[in-house]
């Protein structure tokens, strides 16, 4: 007769994993709340070129040691919580310190659809670009497909506002979601991002290619600047641009990095 099987050691390691994950999720809660966030600037870069468009500001959140928590260990289990909505709040406000900082930066900014109603995401916004009549027109938020399609009509609705007041908007991850064409018009995205998926390996991926040329064909159809994400060799690089991407972002082009040049040229120029 067969014998039981001894379950105890798979809930004590299940329990185990539990307990690491909810404490990865509090010391991230902590470090947010503490303003331990930093945000890491990787370069997206013209296709043909080379030339550098604009930065993408990705938020990085902090141990009191420094080192940077992996966002993937927390970012799924606070982003319906008021922790995410403070992530948002963090990274906007960084990222508009720097454009006021550096007239000539054009900085990408990540938000989720669940900060637009926020009050304090929305009381920053609306400061930064009153004091500083630049920074709009340098401002380029960036939402996930998955995040714009949760409230579509508000998504919608928040563009119209803000781009009559100069800011561009970004579709982050695009093909990587269940975006629906028939919002996708009333969207009108200035830029279109290709999920990273697509992009690795693509000069030996024949399927990758199809895929992405047809993305490509409708971020073309709609005006939109198109960039490939996660760009990591100079065979998908030179794939990409044979195929028409605009632009290309990833490490084989620039690794996100939290102290840019121009901090240091920030630095002089006040102590000048």
């Amino acid at each position: 007769m067969p014998q039981p099987i001894d379950l105890s050691n798979f809930n004590i390691l299940a329990a185990a994993v539990a307990r690491r994950d909810a404490d990865i999720v509090q010391m991230a809660s902590d470090a947010i709340q503490d303003w331990r966030v930093a945000l890491a600037y990787q370069p997206i870069v013209n296709a043909r070129n080379g030339d550098v468009g604009f930065y993408e500001g990705l938020a990085r959140v902090l141990e009191p040691n420094g080192r940077i928590i992996p966002a993937g260990d927390f970012i799924t289990a606070i982003e319906e919580t008021q922790v995410g909505r403070q992530l948002d709040c963090r990274a906007l406000q960084l990222g508009l310190e720097a454009l006021h900082q550096v007239p000539g930066l054009r900085l990408a900014v990540n938000m989720s659809a669940r900060s637009i109603g926020h009050p304090e995401w929305t009381r920053l916004l609306d400061d930064a670009t009153r004091q500083d009549d630049t920074v709009a027109e340098r401002l380029i938020l960036e939402i996930t497909e998955s995040s714009a399609m949760t409230v579509p009509e508000l998504v919608a609705q928040f563009m119209t506002t803000w781009r009559a007041k100069g800011v561009s908007f970004a579709l982050d991850d695009f093909g990587a979601g269940q975006t629906a064409f028939r919002y996708f018009k009333q969207f009108q995205f200035d830029i279109l991002k290709i999920d990273g998926q697509f992009s690795r390996n693509i000069a030996h991926d024949p399927d990758n290619q199809v895929i992405t040329k047809a993305l490509l064909s409708i971020a073309g159809h709609f005006d939109m600047i198109s960039v490939a994400e996660h760009v990591e060799t100079e065979a998908d690089a030179a794939m990409l641009q044979s195929l028409g991407a605009g632009y290309l972002q990833g490490y084989h082009l620039g690794a996100p990095v939290l102290n840019p040049v121009w901090t240091d040229q920030y630095d002089a120029s006040q102590t000048g």
